[in-house]
């Protein structure tokens, strides 16, 4: 009998023995019944005016039933569980022209290891350089604003959340993500991600994992291929028979995984060429605030903020009810963490946040961020929103200099409409500008954010503080286009082309991507074996 029990307080500093003593206490079982037993989740609890603790979820196997689930009135939470086998992929036989991923982000990374998994190793493709040298470039851009289109924060192995904090939060449930983490362990990453209310990874070592997952690919059958640029797809009477790559090659396949990134607006113009359906799509765009992560660290631990070990605070807000007409939010939250230029093309500034797997940086930033509709964008055209954007990414870039500096701004002097010429420090390379931020923004955005933030202070006392900035524009939290498909994951219209991952309208975030990378991998093993 498996036995799963929730809610196992322990004290801040604490050993195994400690939990499992607790977890005794809660069974009314000794130790010796117990046995080992294994942490399905560990989470903070630093909430009120009492000592912060650890509340432990664990699994154990038990010979017999525990007294407690016979007794009422015990205030315990627990499950009883079968053995549990994770999802696999079942063999498909390998068709004859090979399944090509587009994109090495990761959902072309875990589609392809999906099907490789299923005996059919494919070609992935990216534009970009592999993370040995594109860390480099990118750090090039951070250090003299030398921005290389094809391999930058948004282009490359690994795609965007290579330069990330790596967080590994979703609000989709699949028994599939469990294996996404072991899989992420398997090619390097700390093991605690297994069981960690919010798990991350940390730039730093998403980075070696990525170049392991890459060699585990090889391994597998696929190929890799880096820059290697889509520039056409071949879809006479719309079915996939091929694609172009830079300009020139032609690769004869009957299954394209689509996992581009939201980033690459030749993508969709080729799309647009071929007949795909593609239609407009809300996302948020705003600002990045950041304040030290001491002051942060006060607001949510308030007396405790000093206590040994805790971890750098973190907060999620959101405008409630009395809030502004628009949805404001933070987002993507880095505790311990970094604003970076995250340009993906010339004359544009684009802002994102980073850390380091310790997040023991000075700083913690954020993206507060609005909706934008898809009647916002000027222009009924499916690819407005990618104009919308990148009109106001450039509006950046001239405001700020067009040296790839991001303009800013103090929090306090953006609420009161005040503009000094001057802002405090900022983590952000190749550095900021002092900037009016209305400047940069539509006037609605402007507007919804002020209401916002006001909002946030209320919520989080402190947060409206001297020394926070704000830093623009974030534009990229989600892409302004959906590739439509069908309910079996293939374009609606374009037979053999698999859209999946944020760039697709359909996940955010490296987990959801993942997820919807593994989909469209099962799309495509369906429609093989029918054929088979």
């Amino acid at each position: 009998m498996n036995i799963q029990i929730f809610d196992i307080r322990v004290p801040f500093e604490h050993s195994e023995k400690d939990i499992l003593a607790a977890l005794a206490a809660m069974t009314g079982m000794s130790p010796e019944e117990i046995g080992p037993f294994r942490i399905v989740r560990k989470s903070l609890d630093a909430r009120g005016r009492r000592p912060p603790s650890w509340l432990y979820s664990v699994r154990f196997s038990a010979s017999r039933e525990p007294a407690f689930i016979k007794e009422t009135g015990k205030e315990v939470k627990y499950k009883i569980t079968e053995d549990e086998s994770p999802p696999g992929f079942a063999a498909v036989s390998p068709p004859e022209k090979r399944p090509v991923v587009i994109g090495c982000g990761p959902a072309g990374l875990f589609g392809a290891y999906a099907l490789a998994s299923s005996g059919v190793p494919v070609l992935l493709l990216e534009k970009g350089r592999k993370i040995e040298t594109r860390r480099r470039d990118v750090e090039a851009f951070w250090k003299e604003g030398l921005l290389e289109q094809d391999s930058n924060v948004h282009f490359g192995e690994g795609g965007a959340g290579a330069f990330s904090d790596g967080k590994l939060t979703t609000r989709v449930r699949s028994g599939f993500l469990d294996m996404i983490k072991k899989s992420l362990v398997d090619f390097g990453a700390p093991p605690e991600i297994l069981y960690d209310a919010k798990p991350h990874i940390g730039t730093d070592k998403l980075r070696e994992v990525v170049g392991n997952f890459r060699r585990g690919l090889a391994g597998m059958g696929c190929e890799i291929r880096f820059g290697a640029k889509v520039t056409g797809i071949l879809a006479p009477r719309g079915v996939v028979e091929g694609l172009v790559v830079n300009g020139r090659e032609e690769i004869p396949t009957g299954h394209i995984l689509l996992a581009a990134g939201q980033s690459s607006p030749e993508i969709y113009r080729i799309l647009e060429e071929i007949g795909a359906d593609l239609e407009p799509k809300a996302f948020a765009m705003g600002l990045r605030i950041e304040h030290l992560q001491e002051t942060i660290n006060g607001i949510q631990y308030g007396a405790w903020s000093g206590l040994k070990g805790l971890p750098p605070a973190d907060y999620f807000l959101t405008a409630g009810p009395g809030g502004p007409a628009r949805g404001v939010y933070s987002f993507c939250m880095c505790p311990g963490g970094c604003v970076i230029a995250s340009s993906s093309e010339e004359g544009g500034v684009v802002t994102n946040g980073m850390s380091l797997h310790r997040r023991n940086g000075a700083y913690a930033n954020s993206a507060i961020v609005a909706n934008v509709r898809p009647g916002d964008f000027g222009s009924a055209s499916p690819l407005a929103g990618l104009e919308f954007r990148k009109f106001w990414e450039r509006r950046a870039f001239t405001a700020a200099g067009g040296d790839y500096r991001a303009p800013a701004q103090g929090l306090l002097e953006f609420l009161q409409d005040k503009y000094s010429g001057r802002v405090g420090h900022a983590s952000y390379r190749p550095g900021v500008k002092p900037v009016p931020l209305r400047d940069v923004l539509p006037h609605f955005l402007t507007e919804a954010l002020k209401q916002g933030l006001l909002r946030f202070g209320e919520k989080m006392p402190g947060f409206i503080s001297p020394e926070a900035n704000l830093i623009g524009v974030e534009t990229r939290t989600s892409s302004p286009v959906r590739i439509t498909r069908r309910e079996d994951g293939r374009s609606r219209n374009i037979a053999g082309l698999y859209p999946c991952g944020e760039g697709s309208g359909y996940a955010g975030g490296i987990m959801s991507s993942a997820l919807d990378g593994i989909r469209g991998a099962q799309a495509i093993l369906k429609n093989l074996e029918k054929k088979s």
